[in-house]
């Protein structure tokens, strides 16, 4: 989800560099001449493309983080348990000799 996001995050950034650049009221993009309200809804596009790309980044770390916090809980419980098994288990009796 990260990563989704920060490639949203950069291809809006791509849009509104590209936006700011094109100083007239036409532009050109990929041979097709585009007017104001095309370059508008394009940097619209591109601005909301970059809020979500913001939002599913924060939610992916959000995400990992918990998975790392919950991965450290359960490997110091199964460390503890381990521990607690070994102190419980009998000690073998040594094999008599003979």
């Amino acid at each position: 989800m990260m990563l989704l996001g920060l490639l949203l995050m950069g291809a809006a950034a791509l849009g509104v560099v590209a936006a700011l650049f094109s100083t007239s009221g036409t532009a050109s993009f990929l041979g097709a001449d585009l007017g104001a309200r095309t370059i508008f809804l394009l940097g619209l596009a591109s601005g909301l493309a970059l809020l979500w790309g913001w939002s599913l980044a924060r939610v992916g770390a959000k995400r990992e983080l918990r998975h790392r916090r919950e991965g450290r809980r359960l490997r110091e419980l199964q460390a503890r348990e381990a521990a607690q098994s070994s102190k419980a288990a009998p000690a073998a009796d040594p094999p008599p000799e003979g």
